[in-house]
């Protein structure tokens, strides 16, 4: 007898493409009128970007998605006895494919009911919620789209719940950036309730910045694809090929930074917008910080933002550390 295939769960959706439509806008608006320009990391992830992001993952010199994921793989058990996790909520989920060593870890334990990805794709979420329905069928999966940054969506009141913000993406962010986000998940939990993220640690120039400079280009494919996101979506002429990729080591603030170098002046006219920008030869524009961390700096975040640490777990060789939090 052939058993019938589980009906697909859908996705609460709290971000519309007019949503999607409307931030993308604003930003490129601010960023290419600011000086010096910038733009917001998270426009590299169309399809295409997210397709090479999966490739740098892979890549010799990135090493914080294998060290993470060594990292959960060796704390799994560890964090899901520490935190008797009931429900487990993602921030920018993915494919919640690390994600599955947590959820292995809370199975084992007996105390894991929930699984609430969020990310802000509906249709990469609807397939990973999918997928992880029949992965998991003792486990309910309720997956968010929404961004991340909307606390009061993105993390929904369960019981027992331990937040996960993998990835190093808090280093994306700037410090006040993450005061206000770190401040907003500990007053979206309840005391003793849990928080776990997961950062780069601060490591020696010459293995941080070929991380974020590979031999093979991919990561400046990468890095230049956001200009082909804002031509195809906003109508603008920029060509990516007459910008070169640039990644700097930022010694006092402890971050890298992604920047796309104008090989020429030019002037881009971004048609959506009504907007004519003007580039100098050599002009540098911004594309992503990618935040260090030393131990006693993110616990002291945290702290201030109202949780206790717990626990940090590191790999052999302190480049990444994933960090176990209580709302005080």
């Amino acid at each position: 007898m052939t058993s019938t295939p589980p009906a697909a769960i859908p996705v609460q959706v709290h971000l519309t493409d007019a949503d999607i439509d409307a931030a993308l806008v604003a930003d490129v608006r601010a960023g290419l009128t600011a000086a010096p320009k910038h733009l917001p990391p998270k426009w590299f992830y169309d399809a295409r970007g997210s397709e090479l992001f999966e490739e740098i993952t892979a890549l010799p010199e990135y090493y914080p998605t294998r060290t993470e994921r060594a990292v959960l793989a060796a704390a799994a058990d560890t964090i899901a006895a520490s935190t008797g996790m009931q429900t487990l909520v993602e921030l920018g989920s993915g494919s919640s494919e690390k994600t599955r060593l947590l959820l292995d870890a809370g199975v084992r334990a007996g105390t894991l009911t929930t699984y609430v990805p969020q990310d802000v794709s509906v249709s990469a979420l609807q397939g990973a919620v999918d997928e992880l329905t029949v992965a998991y069928p003792a486990l309910s999966v309720e997956g968010i789209a929404s961004d991340f940054s909307d606390l009061s969506v993105s993390i929904p009141d369960r019981p027992g719940r331990t937040v996960a913000f993998l990835g190093g993406t808090l280093g994306n962010l700037t410090p006040a950036e993450r005061a206000g986000f770190l401040t907003g998940i500990a007053d979206a939990l309840r005391p003793g309730e849990h928080l776990l993220i997961g950062v780069g640690l601060v490591v020696d120039e010459s293995i941080v910045v070929p991380a974020y400079d590979d031999a093979q280009g991919v990561t400046a494919a990468f890095n230049k694809n956001v200009l082909s996101v804002i031509d195809g979506r906003l109508h603008a002429d920029f060509d990516p090929d007459a910008f070169d990729h640039v990644a700097l080591w930022d010694a006092e603030n402890e971050w890298i930074e992604m920047r796309l170098r104008a090989q020429r002046a030019m002037t881009v006219h971004v048609a959506d917008l009504d907007l004519e920008v003007e580039f100098a030869e050599g002009e540098e524009m911004r594309t992503e910080i990618s935040a260090k961390f030393r131990v006693e700096g993110i616990t002291e975040e945290l702290v201030a933002a109202g949780f206790d640490v717990t626990r940090v777990f590191t790999d052999t060789d302190d480049r990444f550390a994933v960090v176990l939090a209580t709302r005080a």
